[in-house]
């Protein structure tokens, strides 16, 4: 098994001495291993297991309902009995999460609140993907996007799409290019939302 590499997050394990084209392939090629969706592991362990098990393999950490303490040591995951610990927070700054691992977030009832940081893999199809997944739509209530490059205008927008969003911050997205119109469209869609930005 290969698990004793893979429980580590990809920005942890020393880099290989390689030319700085076969290293970034080989980083890309590893970070979509880790959010390869594992549907027999979801089903065995539960929804919040798994994507916990998910979140931390990619180096986001996780918070569960009932508990203050963020849960970030892949390997000190709480056990118990199935379904006891359930996704309450998930701060993904500087983690590998993609958007093929998203389906990882089906199954969750309880996340109130998510944190994506210097997310290089973050983009459009993500906040998309994020804003459609029903049990978010119900349970989201803050969002943070921070430093994500490959956001714009179109991800942002639809967020609108996450009924109950109560707070959002958006901060250092470069991507967006259109704001005044992107702030009125989410505005209209959210009237209670409060939008919070640090943008240039």
């Amino acid at each position: 098994m290969l698990w004793g590499v893979f429980a580590q997050p990809a920005w942890r394990l020393s880099k290989p001495p390689w030319p700085g084209g076969w290293r970034r392939r080989f980083w890309g090629w590893l970070n979509a291993v880790f959010n390869k969706v594992d549907y027999e592991r979801i089903q065995a362990v539960g929804p919040d297991r798994a994507a916990s098990e998910w979140l931390l393999r990619c180096g986001a950490l996780v918070r569960y309902r009932g508990y203050e303490k963020w849960q970030q040591d892949y390997n000190g995951l709480p056990t118990g009995p199935l379904g006891k610990y359930k996704i309450e927070a998930i701060d993904a700054t500087d983690s590998c999460i993609m958007y093929r691992g998203f389906d990882y977030l089906d199954g969750l009832e309880h996340v109130a609140e998510i944190k994506l940081q210097k997310c290089i893999y973050i983009q459009d199809e993500c906040l998309q993907r994020l804003s459609e997944t029903k049990n978010l739509q119900k349970s989201l209530l803050q969002l943070k996007i921070i430093s994500c490059g490959n956001v714009t205008d179109k991800g942002i927008i639809a967020l609108h799409k996450l009924m109950n969003l109560e707070y959002l911050y958006l901060s250092d997205l470069p991507g967006i290019r259109k704001k005044e119109t992107t702030v009125h469209m989410l505005q209209q869609a959210l009237p209670n939302l409060e939008l919070e930005l640090d943008l240039e």
